[in-house]
């Protein structure tokens, strides 16, 4: 190592006793050597470990798409909510660390907003499930399924500001939907998702979690992508006491959990050739024309944010994020969670506020003011760009970065994805009387 490069690298010692004077101590080239690694390794694993952070029998049901063929993944859903049960399922899922994906009724939502909320809030995944579950409506004409579809996303868009593309039929597509209906909510940007796993706790009343827990770790053979079906309704107290059992079985067996989402492969029953609902005649191609086709530019054409900082990655997925002049606009609590950190709110003063690595980074819906502060020093404050809706607050990712102390170091876009990368600062560390500059 040159003396130039040693002169870079110093330690301070803070040697003052009583008032005597601080003294710089200068080590030897190996040691200055043994520091620097120390601080590389440690930068690299602060950053490195943070990832990414929704029937029938005679069906032959595909599995998601796997992004390693070593890995088992669990998907697990609840449908026909948010109900009774809601809060207590959320509970268990926060409790053991646990995402999942809920399947919620439009007029269910209507009733319990502050649930959808705390759905998001915690980082699970929505799909919509319909509005009112009447077969008979839904199955009979396609425009009346579509119209629910529309009626239930309108719901908890008006709630969240998300509109979540991820679709599942009541009671599963087969014997339900003919090829029509797949075809076309294909064609309006929705994703179809039936499952693979029942728990049968809706098959009567009265289901014994002992039953549930049974038929919820019943894994076909080969399968290393379980998607499971359980409701959180009213009626489902014994999901409730099954689910941490459940939980514990796949963790056993090493699967790790997910959230289903609407870019995976579908999951799908096929089409039963005689269905009851199988003389259905198709909508027009005038009412294709006016409300199907340009219903997929809802969604971006599919487009997912990938935001990189240093090491850590996170996705956020079609519907999870907005375009607004020209603006990525990301829910502030969702997207910080993603990175480790946590939002709290103050409805006193409509203020989030989040604390990440060293700074505190406040968000006020009243003032629209996204301002950020450095060990309880004063900091930066960008006016008018906080938006809250139905209790998300929506800020803009270039704002927020830089509130974060970072520095964005490129963003493209592809058919397929932005991808924005920002660089970590590389700032002094101390460690009690020890300061380490770089």
């Amino acid at each position: 190592m040159t003396q130039n490069m040693e002169s870079k690298i110093s330690v301070e010692v803070d040697m003052s006793v009583n008032g005597a004077q601080k003294h710089t101590c200068r080590f030897p080239q190996w040691m200055t050597f043994l520091v620097r690694m120390v601080l590389t390794i440690s930068l690299f694993t602060t950053y490195a470990g943070i990832t990414d952070i929704s029937y029938a029998s005679g069906s032959n049901v595909p599995t998601p798409s796997e992004k390693n063929n070593q890995k088992k993944t669990v998907y697990l859903s609840f449908d026909d909510g948010p109900g009774l049960h809601t809060q207590e399922v959320l509970d268990i899922l926060r409790k053991e660390e646990v995402p999942a994906t809920f399947f919620v009724l439009g007029e269910q939502a209507q009733r319990n907003p502050e649930l959808i909320r705390a759905i998001v809030e915690d980082g699970h995944a929505l799909g919509n499930h319909t509005f009112n579950h009447n077969y008979k409506e839904l199955y009979s004409d396609f425009k009346e399924f579509w119209k629910q579809i529309k009626q239930t996303e309108e719901v908890i868009h008006g709630i969240t500001g998300l509109r979540p593309n991820l679709v599942r039929a009541p009671g599963g597509t087969y014997g339900h939907f003919d090829q029509s209906y797949f075809d076309l909510l294909k064609q309006g940007g929705y994703t179809v998702m039936d499952w693979n796993v029942d728990s049968g706790d809706s098959k009567r009343k009265g289901v014994p979690a002992s039953e549930i827990l049974r038929n919820a770790t019943k894994v076909p053979a080969g399968t290393s992508s379980v998607i499971v079906l359980m409701h959180d309704g009213g009626a489902h107290a014994e999901t409730v006491k099954a689910l941490p059992e459940i939980i514990r079985y796949y963790q056993d067996q090493n699967y790790q959990f997910d959230t289903i989402k609407a870019s995976d492969q579908p999951v799908q029953f096929r089409v039963k050739s005689d269905g009851a609902y199988a003389s259905r005649k198709a909508p027009g191609k005038a009412w294709i024309a006016e409300h199907v086709e340009p219903n997929s530019a809802l969604w971006l054409a599919g487009k997912e944010l990938k935001v990189e900082i240093g090491m850590a990655a996170a996705t956020l997925h079609s519907g999870e994020f907005r375009i607004e002049e020209q603006q990525i606009m990301v829910p502030l609590r969702s997207f910080m969670k993603k990175f480790g950190s946590n939002a709290r709110w103050d409805a006193e003063t409509r203020t989030a506020t989040v604390v990440w690595k060293d700074r505190t980074i406040y968000a006020s819906s009243i003032s629209g003011e996204l301002t950020s502060g450095r060990l309880g020093q004063a900091g930066e404050t960008v006016k008018g760009k906080v938006r809250s809706q139905g209790g998300t607050t929506w800020v803009p990712l270039r704002d927020l970065l830089e509130q974060m102390g970072l520095s964005i170091q490129s963003m493209k876009s592809n058919k397929l994805e932005w991808t924005v990368k920002a660089n970590v600062p590389v700032a002094a560390i101390s460690r009690g009387n020890l300061t380490i500059y770089v």
